[in-house]
């Protein structure tokens, strides 16, 4: 997904709030350290045949193998990040079969009392460190806990890359009340929690003794069993209502719905991968704990090899977005149409900072076989 500028970005305050969304307390950046992927122990075949067997509630074991990451050559749609495909080969892991819901991240929040960052006040003075130098401190009123939330526009919109047009910063949102200060969760216990931040997940992975998948685990897992195909499904463009929670319509002036939602939907809403995995397209985008370096497939497929359970880049660069460092979310979202993002497809690709937390946005876990036996 394509992004302005910032100096256009920074022409109002909504504009200033999408690029930072809100570094509410000192050190953040400090705590989002780069998390490695345990290294599996020598489990007796027996244990992890067990565990294969009676994996954890919620889970489902995906056997490892060797795969191409990227675009397809078929994929007319695909940006430059997501190119060139590359070989990769991963070991085993335990995988959630949904994106976290409501009830599950409440339940964390219940047992743990954690407040998310969309929740706490915010820090002026760690926040204008992610800016330009000179950026002036919008008004204290201003300055509240909140997350962005999405707004139709009224009339169609001719600058797509222009997307303050449809997201403003919403003091009182958070993942309690996701559609506004006013709403609540009745009735959406079973959808996926939203208006979480990289901290927030890595809190909820740590209480649930869980890790974010790799940006390659997750892509090996959203596509099954079709290894060559542009959808998790195939490459038949037509079935996407029938498969996934997108955007149908005009973008974002109307939703037909005519996948059965506007915004989220319930996990589960849509039939599985050949994993059996639910929502891997479509409903809400998913972090992964990889960096968002627009080089790294280049960088990976000039070395000429196949690697081998990869962590991602290094280091963050994202010359669109200069002063964040960015992770790596995938899947798409209820908001992905044809002419915005098309990112139901399997190896689409958005950068995120891990401080932001939005409508959209969510997470599900992966567990190593030895992390569920120590």
């Amino acid at each position: 997904m394509k992004t302005l500028k910032l100096k256009k970005r920074l022409m109002s305050l909504s504009f200033l709030m999408l690029i930072t969304v809100a570094c509410k307390e000192k050190n953040t950046q400090d705590k989002l350290v780069q998390i490695d992927v345990a290294e599996v122990t020598d489990l007796s075949e027996k244990v992890l045949d067990s565990l294969k067997e009676n994996p954890p509630e919620g889970m489902i074991w995906i056997s490892g193998g060797t795969f191409m990451q990227g675009a397809v050559a078929q994929d007319k749609q695909a940006m430059a990040h997501e190119k060139p495909q590359h070989p990769v080969t991963l070991d085993g892991f335990f995988m959630d079969i949904t994106e976290v819901t409501n009830a599950e991240f409440a339940k964390f929040v219940e047992e743990t009392g954690y407040v998310t960052v969309a929740e706490r006040p915010i820090d002026w003075e760690e926040m204008k460190k992610q800016l330009p130098e000179g950026t002036e401190k919008p008004a204290d009123s201003i300055l509240q806990p909140g997350s962005l939330r999405f707004k139709k526009s009224k009339s169609s919109v001719p600058n797509l890359y222009d997307f303050s047009q449809w997201w403003e910063w919403s003091i009182g949102t958070n993942w309690r009340h996701p559609e506004g200060p006013e709403s609540n969760l009745e009735g959406k216990e079973n959808h996926p929690v939203v208006h979480v931040c990289f901290e927030d997940a890595l809190a909820y992975c740590k209480w649930a003794n869980r890790r974010l998948p790799t940006e390659a685990e997750w892509e090996y897992a959203a596509r099954g069993n079709a290894k060559n195909t542009i959808y998790f499904w195939g490459d038949d463009r037509s079935k996407l209502a029938q498969e996934a929670n997108t955007w149908e319509g005009e973008f974002p002036v109307n939703n037909t719905k005519i996948d059965g939602f506007e915004r989220t939907a319930p996990v589960a809403s849509y039939p599985p991968n050949g994993f059996g995995l639910f929502d891997m397209a479509g409903n809400v985008w998913e972090f992964t704990n990889d960096w968002y370096n627009v080089n790294y497939y280049k960088q990976l497929a000039a070395k000429n090899t196949t690697a081998t359970n990869p962590q991602g880049a290094e280091t963050a660069y994202n010359p669109q977005n200069p002063y964040l460092q960015e992770r790596v979310i995938k899947g798409g979202s209820f908001l992905c149409s044809d002419s915005y993002c098309s990112s139901f497809r399997v190896s689409a690709r958005m950068a995120t900072s891990p401080d932001s937390s939005a409508e959209h946005i969510g997470f599900r876990t992966v567990a190593d076989p030895d992390m569920l036996v120590n």
